[in-house]
């Protein structure tokens, strides 16, 4: 509660008092970590987060030579820790690792275009053979990273092109008739099972703001049981869609995506995606504090609350960028 509020000198008194008559307080070491990843000071987070409980027997990678050897990098959170982390798989190739990525089948398409030297699985019972292994999580302190050393490229993953095609003409039926302006699509709410959701997702009826600019076609990219609280202003596009690779398909395919702290945000990043994040005012650490952009994704734009819960004052801001995003889109349309 006391980092939520941003009181982080008090927040840190409490760990520390714990931790010095509990050292081994793995809970406590973790609150710590998200409290200091949260302020950027990245090296000692990723330290404390490293309490994180462990699940394979083989000795674990921490950055010193592999020489060749087979290392086995597994998901261990969610969908959008799994794509933020994946960018670290070309370079543990790079440091001379052979790469075995253990994913969920959701990803195994999307994450197969990080390219052909990385072996994707389908996480089975029992892991691939492997000589190490790595939580995709554990791989920022493997390579030392900082504010200053995000591996943050433009795109790193990418959507396939049969796919945007096939969603291309699909979202083409299901527009007919909405004008001619710069496709938007829609994310308002997260899974209601995280712990932060009640923060970080926003009633549909709060929208009205964005529903209302002028110059869009607006999509929703909802999906969940927020999906079923959809505006009938709102075309869903989320039908049919069978993994993350269909959902890069569809996002190729617009031209601004507006999310709150969800995957889809993750893949819009990783897309190379111009996406707009909307924000509690006590984000996830990854975003950081106070900034409008992201280290770690630089297509991305940060709208956040600058009170708990003022989620108004988010929606009214983005409204008026809305409409200044879809005046830019139009007007080279115009002048041609």
């Amino acid at each position: 509660m006391l980092r939520d509020a941003r009181r982080f000198a008090e927040s840190d008194a409490c760990l520390d008092a714990l931790l010095a008559s509990r050292p081994d307080h793995a809970d406590a070491h973790l609150a710590r970590a998200v409290s200091r990843l949260v302020r950027g000071d990245l090296r000692a987070g990723w330290e404390e987060f490293e309490w994180r409980p462990r699940r394979l027997p083989a000795p674990p990678w921490a950055g010193e030579p592999l020489d060749g050897r087979r290392i086995l990098l597994h998901a261990e959170q969610g969908f959008g820790d799994t794509i933020q982390f994946a960018r670290y798989a070309p370079l543990v190739t790079r440091a001379g690792g052979r790469v075995i990525l253990d994913m969920h089948p959701l990803q195994f398409r999307l994450l197969r275009s990080l390219g052909p030297e990385i072996q994707v699985l389908v996480r089975g019972p029992a892991p691939a053979p492997h000589d190490l292994h790595c939580p995709l999580m554990s791989l920022p302190r493997a390579f030392g990273t900082d504010l200053t050393s995000i591996p943050a490229p433009p795109a790193y993953l990418a959507a396939e092109a049969d796919e945007v095609a096939r969603w291309g003409r699909r979202i083409a039926e299901i527009e007919t008739g909405k004008g001619s302006g710069p496709r938007v699509g829609l994310v308002w709410a997260g899974n209601p099972n995280h712990r932060n959701d009640r923060n970080r997702s926003i009633p549909v009826e709060r929208l009205a703001p964005l529903l209302d600019t002028p110059g869009l076609r607006l999509f929703s990219l909802q999906t969940g049981d927020a999906k079923a609280a959809r505006p009938a202003a709102l075309p869903d596009l989320t039908a049919g869609i069978r993994d993350f690779a269909d959902s890069a398909a569809i996002l190729a395919n617009l031209d601004l995506v507006i999310a709150v702290d969800t995957a889809t945000i993750h893949l819009a990043g990783a897309l190379g995606m111009p996406a707009w994040l909307l924000l509690p005012y006590a984000p996830d650490w990854r975003w950081l504090l106070d900034r409008a952009d992201s280290p770690w994704y630089p297509s991305l734009r940060l709208f956040r609350q600058p009170h708990p819960g003022d989620w108004d004052s988010v929606l009214r801001a983005v409204a008026t960028d809305l409409e200044r995003f879809a005046a830019a889109q139009f007007a080279p349309q115009k002048q041609s």
